[in-house]
């Protein structure tokens, strides 16, 4: 089954944001899909309640975000991710479900979700957490963000972590938020219009300047510190003659 629910503002004519809702519990879907407009009344909405009808999505169609489900029948949740990321290429994916093990949330944010979402969230928390990643930004659980191998941060590390990111050029936070929406390096040299080597040189500044050492942990720190694409005005901007020497 795969439905789709357009938005009156999309409707108007404006592009919203087109979110793509994985889950085979129908009441969870129909909670969301009346709580999105809430956060945006931009959305176009589709949803699925299986991974296959998910994968006959119309590939014309481009989604921006997927919202999948850990547990789907027939598929393992690490399996599902994979097909999702090769499938949504551009699409940002978090995962929504009751699993709260701080250990799943890593193995998924390490095959390439950008976020994960407990259902047992409070409804203020669902919320808060929904227009983070509407927003394109990273959202984990606070129980999620404790000890984690080099991402354990004291509240003086973290200011630390803080200011050293704002050593970060505009280019290379545009490069790292796309990264750590669970982008391939292809992908975001596409959209991005640079070369493969470039990005690969952008994202090993951005991870010696947050102290990380891969994708996995940039997630955490992008977590941490609140990142959001929408924040790139606010690092210092490299003229393309000086990034040229990268390409």
């Amino acid at each position: 089954m795969l439905a789709h629910r357009q938005e009156s503002a999309a409707m108007a004519g404006s592009v919203g944001v087109r979110i793509l809702l994985i889950d085979d519990h129908d009441l969870f879907r129909e909670g969301l899909k009346y709580l999105l407009p809430v956060l945006d009344d931009s959305v176009q909405y589709f949803e699925a309640g299986s991974m296959d009808s998910a994968l006959q999505l119309d590939p014309v169609i481009a989604i921006d975000l997927v919202l999948l489900d850990f547990y789907m029948p027939g598929v393992n949740g690490l399996e599902a991710i994979d097909r999702c990321r090769e499938r949504f290429e551009s699409a940002s994916l978090v995962v929504v479900s009751g699993e709260e093990d701080p250990r799943i949330i890593r193995g998924a944010i390490e095959r390439g979700a950008a976020g994960f979402i407990p259902k047992s969230s409070s409804r203020e928390v669902l919320l808060a957490a929904l227009r983070v990643v509407l927003g394109g930004g990273t959202w984990l659980p606070g129980y999620a963000l404790q000890p984690v191998g080099q991402m354990h941060l004291t509240t003086t590390q973290h200011g630390a972590v803080d200011d050293a990111a704002r050593q970060l050029s505009r280019r290379q936070f545009e490069v790292l938020m796309k990264a750590v929406q669970g982008k391939s390096n292809k992908t975001i040299a596409k959209e991005l219009d640079i070369s493969d080597h470039t990005v690969k040189a952008h994202l090993s500044v951005a991870f010696r300047i947050l102290g990380v050492q891969n994708r996995t942990e940039a997630v955490y720190a992008a977590a941490k510190l609140g990142f959001q694409p929408g924040q790139a005005s606010q690092f210092q901007h490299v003229a393309a003659h000086d990034e040229a020497h990268l390409q």
